[in-house]
């Protein structure tokens, strides 16, 4: 199967609530849920040469704490792992918004 870039990940409200819900269940209170990646970093992932979408990885530094690791993927489903590659986005918490369905 190919990827085209139009592949439909659509959720309600409802649905991405029930999840990250599931989520923090029984974690502690500074248990990171996200993190933040500015428009500018997608898009220039977005942006290379074969490009149809990206991938998320989940990933951790050495002292344990998570992260997240986004590279393009082309339509083949390979990564486009020697071009640009995006990290150190801002987490949640501290950096959360105010309370939502989604983070409280």
């Amino acid at each position: 199967m190919s990827f085209t870039g139009n592949e439909n990940h659509d959720i309600t409200l409802s649905e991405a609530s029930t999840l990250t819900s599931n989520f923090r269940t029984g974690k502690p209170a500074n248990t990171i849920l996200g993190f933040f990646y500015g428009k500018q970093a997608i898009q220039n992932i977005l942006n290379q040469e074969d490009c149809v979408g990206i991938r998320i990885y989940y990933a951790q530094e050495s002292n344990g704490s998570p992260k997240m690791v986004i590279v393009g993927v082309k339509a083949n489903q390979d990564d486009i792992y020697n071009g640009l590659i995006a990290e150190f986005g801002n987490p949640c918490p501290n950096m959360c918004g105010s309370p939502n369905p989604l983070n409280s």
